[in-house]
């Protein structure tokens, strides 16, 4: 059986707190270029952050990002945690993550979708209709 999405959850570390939150990652066929990060703040709510795969995944290796979401192996302490760096206009948030999670995560999203191959993936018509389809 052929799956067109993978989720992951895992337990990551905000800078400065002792307590890990709940996070889970995401990847969707339809969506081919994008991933999803999403932190539990209260049962039942999630605050996401959607940003490109191949930062996450150059992100294993390298630092890369330039904008709201930065990946930067080389800020961790730990070789087996990554970091991310989360900015917005609401604030900033540095996140530690277990790189073998974020490694498979990865693995399992390029089974799905090949690097290189998102835009055979991609529902252009789709994309354009939810665009310009006028939202109350």
């Amino acid at each position: 059986m052929h799956q067109d999405a993978v989720h992951q959850s895992q337990f990551v570390y905000l800078n400065g707190c002792t307590t890990p939150l709940l996070s889970r990652l995401s990847y969707a066929a339809d969506e081919p270029f994008t991933v999803a990060l999403a932190f539990r703040i209260e049962p039942g709510e999630w605050v996401e952050w959607e940003f490109a795969r191949d930062l996450l995944v150059t992100g294993l290796t390298d630092p890369v990002g330039i904008g709201d979401v930065r990946v930067r192996p080389d800020l961790s302490t730990d070789e087996d945690f990554l970091v991310l760096e989360l900015e917005s206009p609401d604030g900033y948030a540095v996140v530690e993550i277990d790189r073998g999670d974020v490694e498979r995560f990865a693995g399992a999203t390029v089974k799905i979708v090949p690097q290189g191959t998102e835009s055979e993936h991609l529902d252009l018509d789709t994309l354009i209709a939810d665009l310009t389809t006028a939202r109350p």
